[in-house]
């Protein structure tokens, strides 16, 4: 089991409040990613729920118990660190096998324990060599091995890839995606990296000054974010917002929130467009826009486009062949409507 449960969970040092009263429920078996910019409460979150940080109010079930006061030892959890914190002088399966060998396992069966998990790593040939010997995502494998052993009910890692290239990352998620459903277990996974939070979660929890804004599944958040923050964080490139023209704004401008008018609530101040629906067409067949420029990802392009009264150079995602534009030239732009968000003056979600 590993059913976590936050009720009114905040948090402040001395005077300044940093987490403001959560409550969250983390199913048993489930992938639960916490994902927001530097400084949201994030990893202290995940910190409260290891045990390494004191719970200022509320209260934190793990199956059902109330873990505030106890050990991190003892709450069966174990935490996996951006650092990978392995002991230098000790071989990969003496790393593995430290915490068992602290709780008094005999030799024979911790050697067991250690074998059966770098077999499920597949690291099993790395545990006779000390971590200098080991590479990035060698080393974090031996840190989950480590977390492994203990058998906990959930487990917690705070940014674990952060120090890995591009494409060791995208192995990495690949390995935790596997394990997660070859183990079963809670997991708990921070990270300021949109991209990871999307493909690994079953559920994302949006972080923001302390506060989750929004929580549900990658795709429904994409599609249906409830404020401008979950809108802009979530997606890359990032989403486009075009604010309400004003009575004197270009003509331009005005076209742009036209196309949109006669579906847009009547309070809208904002409408966001995500790069994948804005498409190139004719100058004369839709809003006139420059091109500014072209990146070109192989199978995609994506296009940064300046239209005249707008202030943020607008982003389309298009396909290779419709992305044959060079900067410097105009384009026409049209976009689904059926794919416009539209937010209030506040920031929030319009039906």
């Amino acid at each position: 089991m590993g059913h976590l449960a936050l009720k009114g969970i905040r948090k402040s040092y001395g005077d300044v409040p940093v987490i403001h009263g959560v409550d969250l429920e983390v199913r048993d078996g489930e992938f639960l990613v916490f994902v927001g910019p530097s400084g949201c409460g994030k990893s202290t979150m995940l910190r409260m729920i290891a045990g390494l940080e004191s719970i200022t109010e509320g209260d934190l079930l793990i199956d059902g118990v109330r873990a505030n006061e106890l050990r991190p030892a003892d709450r069966g959890a174990a935490m996996v660190f951006q650092s990978y914190a392995l002991y230098p002088h000790m071989t990969v399966a003496e790393n593995m096998g430290f915490s068992l060998r602290m709780a008094g396992v005999k030799k024979f069966e911790r050697e067991q324990v250690v074998q059966r998990t770098a077999d499920v790593l597949r690291i099993s040939h790395l545990l006779p060599r000390l971590p200098k010997a080991l590479s990035g995502g060698e080393r974090q494998r031996v840190a989950i091995g480590r977390a492994i052993v203990r058998k906990p009910k959930v487990f917690l890692f705070d940014e674990p890839l952060s120090n890995l290239d591009a494409a060791l990352r995208v192995t990495m998620r690949i390995e935790l995606a596997r394990l997660h459903k070859e183990l079963g277990t809670t997991m708990i996974y921070v990270t300021h990296d949109q991209v990871e939070a999307m493909t690994m979660g079953d559920r994302i929890a949006v972080f923001n000054k302390g506060r989750i804004e929004q929580l549900g599944a990658p795709m429904d958040l994409y599609a249906r974010p409830v404020n401008e923050f979950v809108a802009t964080f979530l997606g890359a490139p990032h989403i486009n917002l075009i604010s309400r023209p004003a009575q004197d704004a270009s003509a331009a401008h005005a076209a742009l929130w036209s196309a949109t008018a006669r579906q847009a609530p009547v309070e809208a101040n904002k409408v966001g467009i995500r790069p994948e629906h804005l498409h190139l067409s004719n100058v004369e067949q839709g809003v006139p826009a420059q091109v500014m420029l072209v990146e070109h990802l192989g199978d995609a392009s994506i296009i940064h486009l300046r239209v005249e009264g707008v202030d943020a150079l607008l982003t389309a995602k298009v396909a290779a062949h419709e992305g044959r534009v060079v900067p410097g030239q105009l384009t026409g732009l049209s976009f689904d409507v059926g794919g416009a968000l539209w937010f209030s003056s506040d920031g929030q979600l319009l039906s």
